[in-house]
């Protein structure tokens, strides 16, 4: 694999988190979900500002648990409509498909990479049918949550938080705070790392002991209506009793362990990225003739730095010159996922009057490199010599 001098992210797990991680290795025999989790649970919650939270494999199981639960918990039925903003990441699609929910895309605009008003009140016309609609919060910055609310009103509506957290909403509060459902990502690349995890915020209780369940192949036992389920199934063994469907999603005590302390630092490093991406929209002020502008900074917990060319040739320069400096880059998430093969399919409902879709700008316009906490002015002076040279 490459060493890149800027790397999209460096790791985060210290020698405390090592440490922390040998002790409860020697001196513990319970390395499965349990306790550590639990307490890992409440902490996140403590922090995000929610009644409730559940850890899980990851943030694309997230995804799934969260939509399973509440197709259940709301009767939402295969065939029912979901909004989705063409650009997002393939685990926010999936489940909708996966669980025989009618997906229906929507373009993006170029400011916060969530859904195009203007295009929204097209698709309202065309399917004042819609259940749910899921927003992505991409690259650290928050969507308009509250449009959306007033456009879809008998919709309900959840949060992709994974690659955000601690980004605020209009009202300052961190979104995912009073959510139906919000999911977050703590893959290495995001902003605090259990290498691989991922947690679900609520504050409905019952959606939340749904959930939990399900989490564990939909076992009874888990749940907090425990006894009522088996005084009610009590021809069952109430061990192996089953109230549910479900899947093995559950994390291990490892994971945890990491996740608390790791949480301890999270204010932190959003503060440091917070300051770097400040830096950066400052930076890009000079460069608005070829690149379009940013402005990102309200509520901001940033993922990355965007880059989004007015050409495909500029694009391309700037491309040559990343590799030239041993910069890693990527596409901003996957562009426009309706190009890709699986979804051939599926196309992005907008007005006929509309020429050009910013979902295609970016996917053939766009690249992103890393924001971290190891990132300061000097790096991104760096990267203003390299976009004078574009």
């Amino acid at each position: 694999m490459k060493e890149y001098k800027w790397p999209l992210m460096k790791n985060t797990i210290g020698f405390t988190e090592k440490l922390n991680l040998i002790n409860h290795i020697l001196f513990s025999d319970n390395f499965t979900q349990g306790k550590k989790v639990q307490k890992f649970e409440e902490a996140w919650s403590q922090w995000i500002g929610s009644k409730y939270s559940l850890y899980v494999t990851s943030g694309s199981t997230a995804n799934f648990l969260l939509i399973s639960g509440i197709m259940e918990m709301y009767n939402l039925k295969a065939g029912d409509k979901v909004l989705l903003p063409a650009c997002t990441w393939v685990t926010n699609i999936n489940p909708i498909i996966q669980l025989g929910l009618q997906p229906i895309f929507c373009d993006i605009n170029l400011e916060d990479y969530s859904f195009d008003i203007q295009d929204l009140f097209y698709i309202k016309k065309q399917h004042p049918d819609i259940k749910l609609i899921f927003v992505t919060h991409l690259l650290g910055i928050p969507a308009k949550n509250h449009v959306y609310e007033e456009l879809f009103p008998n919709a309900l509506i959840i949060d992709d938080v994974c690659e955000s957290h601690g980004c605020k909403n209009i009202n300052n509060e961190k979104v995912g705070k009073n959510s139906i459902g919000a999911t977050f990502s703590f893959y290495f690349g995001h902003h605090m790392s259990t290498i691989e995890g991922g947690m679900i915020s609520t504050n409905n209780l019952d959606l939340y002991d749904l959930m939990k369940m399900k989490r564990s192949h939909g076992l009874a036992r888990h749940s907090i209506n425990f006894d009522d389920y088996a005084k009610k199934y009590s021809d069952i063994e109430k061990s192996f009793l089953f109230v549910t469907d479900g899947y093995n999603f559950r994390n291990t005590e490892l994971g945890a362990i990491l996740g608390l302390s790791q949480l301890k630092k999270l204010d932190k490093f959003i503060k440091i990225r917070q300051i770097n991406h400040n830096y950066f929209e400052k930076t890009m002020e000079s460069f608005k003739d070829k690149f379009y502008e940013i402005k990102h900074s309200e509520g901001n917990s940033s993922f990355c730095f965007p880059l989004i060319a007015k050409t495909k040739e500029i694009k391309q320069k700037l491309i040559n010159l990343l590799k030239e400096n041993s910069i890693e880059y990527r596409p901003i998430v996957g562009g426009n996922l309706l190009k890709q093969p699986y979804l051939k399919n599926y196309s992005i409902e907008h007005p006929p009057t509309k020429k050009i879709l910013n979902a295609d700008m970016l996917h053939e316009n766009g690249v992103y490199i890393g924001n971290n906490q190891f990132l300061n002015k000097k790096d991104i002076d760096k990267l203003k010599k390299i976009l004078m040279e574009v």
